[in-house]
């Protein structure tokens, strides 16, 4: 069974913004691959919204924790635990403020680059050998700083914040994209997956 966990934060507050990418494609891979028959479901235990279904001889367990991005590792050790999911077959979509919008990344291990998401997960599994699938939210190519013309002290505040009317076109063709990644990470493989959809 692979666990795909799109990170984000609950709450309608948190619904649309930068930081909840992971929510809003794992939603769109749901709606896909779920075939309007499987919806999620709140395990308190878990500390998750889940959601199952199957996928040829295989289960795909979608997550979307609900401890609030800072503590995902939480929920992510007791569904892995649960479901007794090696750290191989977990999968983590998430934003990334280091790539400009409309760039996917997949790359498994590695720093968590200050995602304190993912620094969570890692903490919490003791490894960072998991595979992970990074989507884009930043607004410039310059590494040294990702936000363009706001600087970099004010990331938390972009993250939070929601995307602006002039990207609505672009968040949706990247949402479409990031599932698209998934889904056929799942059904032909991940390095198929790497060749299509990572961003040269």
């Amino acid at each position: 069974m692979k666990l795909i966990v799109g990170l984000g934060n609950p709450g309608e507050k948190y619904a649309n913004t930068r930081h909840n990418f992971g929510f809003l494609v794992v939603d769109h891979l749901l709606k896909h691959l779920g075939d309007n028959t499987v919806d999620w479901n709140h395990s308190a235990k878990l500390k998750s919204d889940t959601a199952v279904f199957p996928l040829g001889e295989d289960k795909v367990l979608l997550a979307k924790p609900q401890t609030y991005m800072n503590n995902s590792g939480m929920a992510v050790r007791l569904l892995m635990d649960f479901y007794k999911i090696v750290p191989e077959d977990l999968w983590v979509v998430y934003d990334e403020l280091d790539l400009p919008i409309g760039s996917i990344k997949i790359r498994f291990g590695g720093a968590a680059a200050g995602h304190h998401g993912v620094e969570s997960i890692m903490s919490a599994v003791d490894t960072d050998k998991f595979w992970r699938f990074r989507m884009g939210i930043g607004e410039s190519h310059d590494k040294t700083h990702p936000l363009g013309r706001q600087d970099i002290r004010d990331a938390k505040e972009f993250v939070l914040d929601q995307f602006h009317s002039g990207e609505a076109g672009k968040v949706r063709e990247m949402i479409k994209h990031g599932s698209d990644a998934i889904q056929t990470a799942l059904e032909k493989g991940i390095e198929s997956a790497m060749n299509r959809f990572n961003t040269k």
